[in-house]
């Protein structure tokens, strides 16, 4: 199988006239920048103008959470009568970071509380059966989980044995026949009247949060003791929102908003460690999901994902960059059998047969479990193709599986149950467990249903533009009104503008394989850079057509636009316009 060559070019949605676009710009006081990239997502006035203010007034009820009055009726009575509580969470950053707001949360509301991460690698995915016993005979009576949970049948009945009212909170698509726990809040359940299904765990276990603090405070309990402030928790929201790729509009987007400004304050010691390991200047959310998710996450693939917990709940700034280096040398050796994992994986994929053409699942004894996710993903960017690779040990194997647009992986991998020990997870994201010798089957069916979803054109890498502009038309009040429309990741893209019959000048390398130069236009010039782009140099010889990210770059106290480059080809066709095109 060769590596995507080039990718297509397409306007990500129909572009609204001219006219349209000068209209709604007028009715929301907004640069026609702005007004035709709202128009093009499929945004009215009233929806436009709640995107742009983004108000923590404007969340929904918690209550509207299926069994949500439950579960938070059970927590507030246990913090008021002085019961054991304990967090059982998962090994990610969304695990992480849920698991230590609902810690820290709780006990800011009273309650007596502890917390418990499975180790990847001993204990694997989900509620742990020995982790419930070791809690009913520590004198737990309420254990909540976060991020993991939705499918534990088995792990419900055993707590429900113990005595240990179950609450589980989780995001991931639950079976058809849910647990027998006390309380199961996911906003996927059939039966959710929540107005946003797209929460990450931690998103679901800050709503509960929300929900306990109420119920405490309708009974009267903070009446002589200090209420908490819980948007002092929406740093950890926005880490955890963020690293788990889910969609950042509608509650993400407000959530995130917000706790991206206190994840810039510093306020927090082991988030302030974190960005000082990581050489953290700014705060966005690709410094999120590039600089300290990894970091954060390096807890949990190699170690202890305590650590991570531990780092996030640490009050001492000594002791919180102590942990904070050590998850940076841990993301460090990540790192190293990340890229030998991924160097094994391309011999295999360059000896796979031909008749292999629309998926790659891969499977190798003594691969690191807590790295295949990461390759998986690299090797979806590089080939295109929905991919599963799989650390096999002995005679059972961990999957990780990476989609494409197309084929929802959690479906996918219900036509293969058969061949699975167990799975879950989402449509671009997954994990599994199956028999080693049930591999070639499982790839065999895989590839079967790939083909049966994925057209040819759907094996093209795609990338979407927003709109059609002239260079003049990229004014510094129009470009920074862009970052109104920020937090950009899952759902709400970074957007990315055509320019066409670009003139470039004064190209220049620069370390690391970038490049730098001018696009020139008529009589305007911009300087813009092409990060990672400088073997694909010659292609900005000529007449060219780019798609850009337009920035304001801010560096000694001055402010300039700048064009971020995301892909180039030959100048084709150009008409003049006096006015961008959406």
């Amino acid at each position: 199988m060769d590596p995507v060559a080039r990718r297509h070019w397409r306007p990500r949605s129909t572009l609204p006239e001219a006219g349209e676009v000068a209209a709604f710009a007028g009715e929301l006081a907004i640069p026609p920048l702005v007004a035709g990239l709202l128009l093009a997502r499929g945004l009215d006035s009233a929806s436009a103008a709640g995107f742009l203010s983004g108000r923590l007034a404007d969340l929904p009820d918690p209550l509207l959470l299926p069994d949500m009055p439950r579960a938070a009726a059970r927590v507030a009575a246990a913090v008021q009568s002085g019961e054991r509580l304990a967090v059982h969470g998962d090994y990610d950053v969304d695990g992480i970071t849920g698991t230590s707001l609902l810690v820290e949360g709780l006990r800011r509301c009273g309650a007596d509380i502890d917390y418990h991460l499975p180790l990847r690698l001993k204990d694997g995915y989900g509620l742990s059966g020995p982790a419930l016993e070791q809690a009913a005979a520590a004198g737990v009576k309420v254990v909540i989980s976060v991020d993991c949970g939705v499918s534990a049948a088995e792990e419900a009945r055993l707590a429900k044995e113990l005595d240990l009212d179950l609450i589980i909170t989780d995001h991931h698509q639950p079976p058809e026949v849910l647990p027998e726990a006390f309380a199961i809040v996911n906003p996927q359940r059939a039966d959710s009247v929540f107005p946003f299904r797209d929460l990450a765990g931690v998103g679901v276990a800050f709503f509960l949060l929300i929900a306990v603090r109420r119920a405490l405070r309708e009974g009267g309990w903070f009446t002589s003791r200090p209420e908490p402030d819980l948007k002092g928790v929406l740093d950890l929201v926005a880490l955890g929102t963020i690293a788990d790729l889910v969609p950042l509009h509608g509650v993400n987007r407000i959530l995130t908003q917000h706790g991206l400004a206190l994840l810039a304050s510093g306020v927090r010691p082991g988030i302030d460690a974190l960005k000082e390991v990581a050489g953290v200047k700014m705060m966005n959310c690709g410094v999120v999901g590039f600089q300290l998710a990894p970091r954060l996450n390096a807890a949990g693939r190699l170690e202890d994902a305590t650590r991570g917990v531990e780092l996030l709940l640490e009050s001492d700034r000594r002791k919180a960059l102590e942990t904070a280096r050590l998850l940076d040398r841990f993301n460090r050796e990540r790192q190293q059998i990340e890229n030998q994992t991924l160097l094994e994986a391309l011999e295999m994929v360059a000896s796979l047969p031909a008749e292999v053409t629309h998926s790659l699942v891969l499977a190798v004894d003594g691969w690191h479990p807590g790295v295949i996710g990461i390759v998986a993903s690299r090797l979806v960017e590089k080939f295109y193709r929905p991919t599963v690779l799989i650390a096999l040990d002995g005679e059972a194997g961990k999957g990780s599986a990476r989609s494409i647009r197309g084929l929802h992986l959690y479906q996918t991998l219900q036509a293969c149950a058969d061949d699975l020990l167990a799975f879950g997870g989402h449509e671009m994201a997954a994990g599994l467990s199956l028999r080693s010798d049930r591999v070639p089957a499982f790839a065999q069916h895989f590839e079967a249903a790939a083909r049966g979803v994925l057209r040819d054109e759907e094996l093209q890498p795609v990338l979407f533009y927003d709109g059609v502009v002239l260079l003049e038309e990229l004014d510094f009040a129009q470009v920074a009104g862009l970052e109104r429309l920020a937090p950009f990741g899952m759902g709400n893209p970074e957007p990315v503008l055509l320019l066409e019959a670009v003139r470039i000048r004064q190209v220049q390398s620069l370390g690391g394989g970038h490049l730098r130069f001018l696009a020139c236009q008529g009589g305007e010039s911009l300087a813009a850079i092409a990060f990672g782009m400088a073997e694909r140099s010659e292609a900005f010889m000529g007449e060219v057509d780019l798609l850009v990210s337009p920035q304001i770059n801010r560096f000694n106290g001055r402010e300039t636009v700048q064009l971020r480059v995301r892909d180039v080809r030959q100048s084709e066709s150009f008409q003049t316009r006096s006015c961008c095109q959406f």
